[in-house]
């Protein structure tokens, strides 16, 4: 198979808000992100009209809060990210924490609804509830975004233990056998070497030692 043949693995993406309640907190919020393992990927502060709000929470709409809740987020700016990350829509709720503060703070006092929301409506964030919503909302924030096909986790774990998860154990075990002062740069050597893609030459000499590191 040829290397441009390989299924492509997608890093799962979610879209953040910042809440106008929240918005003066922003900086601190974006720290816990950035160091929870997310990537941003896209950023804008926007002011949404409660029409845009509206077409934004369409599946609220008939709920009793629906009509606060347009009017609340259209009454200020608001911060829009696209996030990466492994399993990016569940854990970024999970960070988030239950939808109402107050309840937040006796459940989940770390969680950052409980840090930063006051209510149930005015709770300091929003996050996307599934893939498919995220690629919905992540449209209509972003407009001008392309949104990869999420593959199955089965391909994925297939492609890994084929394709990756062999080269990378061979690396690992002769990095544990020379002990570098760096391991993370003699790794990524070692891979670009390594790399099972590229045609390997081998002297003659090098052909016996590797002869040799098989028979020990």
């Amino acid at each position: 198979m040829e290397p441009n043949s390989y299924p492509r693995i997608y890093v799962e993406r979610t879209l953040a808000l910042i809440k106008p309640d929240a918005i003066h907190r922003s900086e601190e919020i974006e720290d816990v992100i950035l160091k929870s393992g997310f990537t941003v990927l896209q950023k804008r502060k926007l002011q949404l009209s409660p029409e845009q709000c509206s077409d934004f929470y369409v599946d609220q709409f008939g709920k009793f809060l629906f009509p606060k809740l347009a009017a609340f987020m259209s009454s200020g700016p608001i911060i829009a990210l696209t996030l990466a990350r492994s399993n990016a829509v569940a854990y970024w709720r999970s960070l988030m924490g239950p939808v109402n503060s107050p309840q937040a703070r006796e459940t989940h006092p770390e969680c950052l609804r409980a840090r930063y929301g006051t209510c149930d409506l005015k709770n300091a964030l929003h996050g996307s509830d599934s893939f498919y919503a995220a690629e919905r909302e992540i449209k209509f924030m972003f407009p001008n975004s392309v949104i990869e096909p999420f593959p199955p986790r089965e391909e994925t774990e297939e492609y890994l233990s084929k394709h990756v998860t062999p080269t990378l154990v061979r690396g690992l075990t002769q990095l544990c056998k020379h002990k570098p002062l760096n391991p993370c740069v003699w790794l990524a050597d070692w891979l670009i070497k390594n790399c099972p893609n590229r045609p390997q030459i081998y002297d003659g000499a090098a052909v016996e030692d590797k002869k040799k590191e098989k028979k020990t």
